[in-house]
């Protein structure tokens, strides 16, 4: 049906380590295997958008928070987690429409957990459909800060956010692990694509991990 290993690939990692580019990079090609990018921030904001936080407080931990650089970075870390977490159905319910679908996806965003993750695979597996999944991983708050100041120059230093950032990733990377999902670094930003197909590649062909443990980049 399509030019490339997967279905749907789904791309999680915390904000501001290249995820974007990452997803655009994997989804390109020729037209006849260029995969449909699906950014998951853009449901979250739909989401956000049609619910409140009476009726849907699990998906409204910021509203009361006006500046979250006033919390520690583990209470903002814990809200984002929380947040997260409250999101998976979301997930399922993206990966489900393009279960349907005959085109390759790529979704990638920051609220993408290694639980739903785990999850789509089960469902794309039961479906016949092939939904592999990686994360990366950015461990160093300092180059998150320099990620951000490239990217938003007119935002100013955003210390806070990318010690948040930094927490969040070693989190996914540990929930990733647990659910035998692959990791890959970042950097060097040289051959990231290539570490992730490679990632990628230690899956058979039930969309399960041929060896359980996380892929490291160098």
């Amino acid at each position: 049906m399509t030019a490339t290993s997967w279905d749907i690939l789904l791309i999680g990692g915390a904000s501001g380590i290249g995820k974007s580019r990452a997803a655009a990079q994997l989804a390109g090609g020729a037209d006849e295997s260029r995969a449909f990018v699906v950014e998951f921030d853009d449901v979250v904001s739909a989401v956000e958008a049609m619910t409140t936080a009476e009726h849907h407080p699990a998906l409204h931990h910021f509203d009361a928070v006006p500046d979250p650089a006033r919390l520690s970075v583990d209470q903002v870390l814990d809200l984002q987690i929380a947040t997260a977490e409250a999101l998976e159905p979301a997930v399922l319910g993206v990966v489900r429409n393009r279960l349907t679908v005959d085109v390759p996806a790529v979704v990638e965003g920051d609220y993408l957990t290694p639980a739903a993750a785990a999850e789509a695979i089960r469902e794309g597996r039961t479906a016949g459909r092939r939904v592999h999944a990686v994360f990366l991983h950015e461990p160093d708050p300092e180059q998150i800060l320099a990620n951000y100041a490239a990217r938003e120059p007119d935002s100013g230093e955003q210390r806070h956010r990318a010690q948040v950032s930094a927490a969040y990733s070693h989190w996914l990377a540990d929930q990733a692990a647990r659910h035998g999902l692959p990791v890959v670094e970042c950097r060097p930003w040289t051959g990231l694509a290539v570490r992730l197909e490679q990632a990628l590649g230690k899956r058979d062909g039930d969309g399960e991990l041929s060896d359980p443990r996380p892929t490291l980049g160098p």
